[in-house]
């Protein structure tokens, strides 16, 4: 099988969206999938757009997707890329796909001079917690994720 790895194109909007709702039933909540794929294409590829996104293609299919965004560390002065969706359709996992795309995200980092490639991972997804060991990748413990968002967020802006 043929994989390549190239820079998602809006063409790609709706295989897109479709894996992030395969994503979403996978992290058993769907439901808060809100968006659609005219927001997708419109957030992800409009013209002052900050994120990125690699499409995975086995055999001309599109079978997998990452997409980032470049953060930045006070301690360290440098930007880094922070990956906030990493997936592989399941028939499509055990080639060497996940890898590609997070290897070629990494190849951004060292040529952007970035000091970290940062993500999340459910603590219960032990298959892809072991994936990320085994490329090197160690959890923050230490650290506890905050989200503020929905009515939280409004009522706090005001």
């Amino acid at each position: 099988m043929s994989m390549i790895i190239r820079q998602a194109t809006p063409n790609d909007t709706q295989a897109i969206y479709d894996m992030i709702y395969e994503l979403a039933i996978y992290e058993k909540a769907p439901e808060e999938v809100v968006t659609t794929p005219d927001e997708i294409k419109t957030s992800l590829f409009g013209a002052d757009s900050k994120t990125e996104a690699l499409i995975c293609e086995i055999a001309g299919k599109a079978v997998g997707y990452a997409v980032f965004f470049t953060s930045y560390s006070t301690w360290l002065g440098r930007n880094g890329i922070y990956m906030e969706d990493l997936y592989v359709s399941p028939a499509f996992r055990g080639n060497g796909a996940g890898k590609a795309l997070m290897k070629t995200i990494a190849r951004y980092a060292v040529a952007r001079q970035c000091g970290r490639l940062e993500w999340s991972v459910l603590d219960w997804n032990q298959p892809a917690i072991d994936f990320y060991l085994s490329i090197g990748a160690l959890p923050q413990s230490e650290w506890v994720r905050y989200r503020l968002s929905g009515d939280a967020l409004i009522n706090f802006a005001e």
